[in-house]
């Protein structure tokens, strides 16, 4: 099917919106997207990175998990947040830490945060989106603190904040409204705790606690939990109640017939099994 250029008209290629259509008229369904089911973000400051993620994990519409860890270690200079398919973050991270660990290994110096990019996207671009990693990457290099997101398909931003997840729009939200440049340690935990927070409370696939992760020249410090967002609340009433609080109206006993029995005695061959 030919693709012309078109103009642009209200937002939305026209083009494609009438090849689409076609395509649903021929019975051909839409892709359906994908919740990442995460809220998380990162900033820089002026000496390094903060990564923060919340601490739930989904399956379908069922908690799996309420205190999960989304902030992995690539190397000491640098981690990783991740939103999507627990099973490809979990081991597109180990991978990338490993081939990491070689490539610091081969060359003797620490290696670049740009580098670590690098290999994540192209990593990615060759599953073509079908490994579900959505990542948050941060670290600090002799060029100083550096920020990435990277998306499944393996497209990746630089920038000085970075959100990801099904959360991302009420934490971007905070970053947008409250960023400045050359901002101060606490001031970056804060702007980083409450953009999680956000998340938590706009968004039912995030949940839980906030993770931070702060990384700097002398290294990386994890705190788990740095705050709990939502706190159980204690149960006020109680509910032990004192036998015959409620009325038995009526109740019949049935008694139970053995109608017939039989024994079945089971003898070894010598084709069984040895379990000795």
């Amino acid at each position: 099917m030919h693709f012309s250029s078109g103009s642009l008209a209200g937002g939305s290629w026209r083009e494609n919106i009438v090849t689409n259509n076609a395509l649903v008229s021929r019975g051909i369904p839409m892709p359906a997207s994908m919740k990442t089911g995460t809220t998380i973000v990162g900033v820089i400051y002026k000496d390094g990175v903060v990564l923060g993620a919340d601490t739930r994990a989904t399956c379908g519409d069922l908690i799996a998990d309420k205190n999960c860890s989304k902030i992995h270690y690539l190397q000491p200079n640098m981690y990783c947040c991740g939103a999507g398919t627990s099973a490809d973050l979990e081991l597109t991270t180990q991978l990338m830490a490993s081939q990491l660990e070689l490539h610091r290994l081969n060359t003797g110096r620490q290696v670049l945060v740009k580098t670590a990019n690098r290999m994540l996207k192209q990593m990615l671009f060759r599953y073509q989106g079908y490994v579900g990693a959505a990542l948050v990457l941060g670290g600090v290099d002799k060029h100083g603190p550096a920020l990435y997101s990277i998306h499944p398909h393996g497209s990746s931003d630089a920038g000085p904040y970075q959100v990801m997840g099904s959360g991302s729009l009420a934490a971007m939200s905070v970053f947008e409204t409250r960023w400045k440049p050359d901002l101060d340690l606490e001031e970056a935990k804060q702007m980083v705790r409450d953009a999680i927070a956000a998340g938590i409370f706009n968004d039912l696939y995030s949940g839980s606690n906030v993770d931070l992760c702060i990384i700097t020249r002398d290294g990386a410090t994890h705190i788990r939990p740095y705050d709990v967002a939502n706190v159980k609340g204690k149960r006020l009433g109680k509910y032990d109640f004192k036998r015959g609080t409620t009325a038995v109206i009526s109740s019949v006993v049935r008694p139970i017939e053995i109608v017939s029995e039989s024994v079945k005695k089971i003898t070894t061959t010598e084709e069984s099994m040895d379990t000795a």
